[in-house]
């Protein structure tokens, strides 16, 4: 009799802490969801660098010609900015408006600067205009198309933090770490430099 309601409990016991484990499986597979939502909205601003543009403010044309001003802040206003601000350079600016209703910049990707084909040990790609992206090495997941959301780069299913963008170097950083690569540029396509 006492080994029966040893044996009864040791299973009620096992039965409850096996309900709470699901409960909880259940709930991160919800979390893990959430994450992975689609509808995620771009606050970002796209346009084209105005010729009034300086160190401290960026002149934006968007839309059909209408012209923002960004003001650019901090003791380096251009570490806010990735690629350059050149003068008819197609732009991405994420900011955000103050109480006095003046705009302001926290990021500006130049993406006149962002295309191109850019290699690494072992990736190589071209991002194109229009939002698509080829692959001249074999990959296990190549990328195949690119945008902007709120200042990210995200290509294909992976999204990144652009941490620097140069004349001849992109730097992408996720939770995975920082990837480094250079710009191929035409000349050392045709004699063979670049594999």
């Amino acid at each position: 009799m006492k080994t029966t309601k040893s044996f009864t409990l040791l299973w009620l016991m096992m039965a409850a802490l096996l309900a709470v484990g699901c409960n909880g499986k259940k709930a991160q597979q919800t979390e893990v969801a959430d994450i992975e939502d689609p509808a995620v909205e771009d606050s970002t601003v796209y346009g084209v660098c105005g010729s009034n543009t300086a160190m401290s403010t960026l002149e934006l044309i968007v839309g059909k010609g209408d012209t923002l001003r960004y003001m650019l802040e901090g003791e380096d206003t251009t570490s806010q900015v990735l690629g350059g601000m050149f003068s008819g350079d197609h732009l991405a600016v994420v900011g955000y408006k103050d109480a006095n209703g003046e705009l302001h910049a926290n990021k500006v990707i130049n993406l006149t600067s962002l295309l191109g084909k850019w290699y690494s040990i072992s990736r190589s790609f071209e991002i194109q205009e229009g939002g698509t992206v080829t692959s001249t090495m074999q990959e296990p997941k190549p990328y195949t198309e690119w945008s902007i959301c709120n200042g990210k780069l995200v290509l294909s299913a992976d999204t990144f933090d652009i941490y620097a963008l140069g004349a001849d170097s992109l730097y992408l950083e996720n939770a995975e770490g920082i990837y480094g690569y250079k710009r191929r540029d035409y000349q050392q396509d045709t004699r063979g430099l670049v594999p």
